[in-house]
């Protein structure tokens, strides 16, 4: 885990587990032991900060002006980590995915492209492509895809519990000039900033696209 971030709501930083080296170990498989085997995590993770920033440009009274970042506990984040690696040994990721999975990147995606056309050229045949551009991919993923895409994937139905107990409860408060607003329910997609947002993003993509298969 990365060190230098700002940290969530509970105020524990990262730093912190990295100085207790072998402690932060044991007190922490203890705990995770004690979720994987309940089944539901500590509340205090179900709430975030939102940080907007201005893109300095566009208006400053409009959302699209802003990126966000969004603050939430490192101790959830270790949490999640420990869940994306077992998913992704269960369940197998489409071998044509080249993003947000470790040993590829979009490079091997575009020789691979580069390497059809070449193929279809010599052969003189037609060849069709779609070039999709996903605003606010993350922000708009329905859940309900998410826990069908992960059933649908094969994933054992006490870790697609555990997932959905992440999201249970979530909310979220705005950080302003003036202070941070009222927590707010957050009722669709996947976590910013999140170990485990990722996964989750490309198996409901997956299931998206070969929902008529």
């Amino acid at each position: 885990m990365k060190v230098g971030k700002l940290v969530g709501p509970d105020g524990i930083p990262a730093e912190a587990w990295k100085a207790c080296r072998n402690i932060s170990v044991t007190w922490l498989t203890m705990l995770f032991n004690k979720i994987l085997a309940s089944g539901k995590m500590p509340d205090a993770w179900r709430s975030s900060t939102i940080v907007p920033i201005y893109k300095k440009k566009g208006d400053v009274q409009q959302c699209s002006s802003y990126r966000v970042i969004k603050l939430m506990s490192h101790t959830m984040k270790l949490w999640e980590r420990v869940i994306d690696t077992r998913l992704r040994a269960a369940s197998e990721v489409a071998p044509n995915q080249f993003g947000f999975v470790p040993g590829h990147s979009t490079t091997d995606a575009i020789f691979a492209l580069r390497m059809l056309m070449e193929k279809h050229r010599e052969k003189q045949q037609p060849l069709h492509l779609a070039f999709i551009d996903m605003e606010k991919a993350y922000d708009r993923v329905p859940r309900d895809l998410i826990w069908r895409a992960l059933r649908k994937k094969q994933v054992p139905e006490h870790y697609v519990s555990i997932i959905q107990d992440m999201y249970r409860g979530a909310q979220a408060t705005v950080r302003t000039q003036c202070g941070d607003t009222r927590a707010q329910p957050v009722t669709v997609g996947v976590h910013q900033g999140s170990a485990l947002s990722p996964y989750l993003f490309i198996t409901a993509h997956w299931c998206q696209l070969w929902t008529n298969s």
